[in-house]
């Protein structure tokens, strides 16, 4: 069983940056895939960016070039800073351990706001 605590959201003015901090609980971190997905009101759940246990990253065209994620295997402990922010990155932000694929697990989300 693995427990992903999300912290790090909040209101910011568009261009403003923040950062995202997941922290899972167990022993099996650096076997999954850690994630980021977000959720606007009334659209579909979307993957923002991906990082596998070596560090190789992956991020949705919509968000590249402003966001890097990261990943600290021995803190348990992956990390989105969100740079350049627009309010279309307005969503709940939600933390994800994947394997094969799949999410096995999620976290309970935090809010970011972007006003214009």
């Amino acid at each position: 069983q693995v427990q992903l605590v999300e912290s790090g959201g909040g209101l910011v003015q568009a261009g403003g940056s923040l950062r995202l901090s997941c922290t899972a609980s167990g022993r099996a971190f650096m076997t999954y895939v850690m994630a980021w997905f977000r959720q606007a009101p009334g659209k579909e759940r979307e993957i923002v960016s991906s990082i596998k246990y070596i560090g190789i990253p992956w991020y949705a065209d919509s968000v590249k070039g402003r966001f890097t994620i990261s990943r600290d295997n021995a803190k348990n402990t992956v990390y989105l800073q969100m740079n350049s922010l627009k309010p279309e990155d307005t969503a709940v932000y939600y933390c994800a351990a994947q394997r094969t694929g799949e999410v096995e697990y999620w976290g309970q989300g935090t809010q970011v706001t972007v006003s214009s």
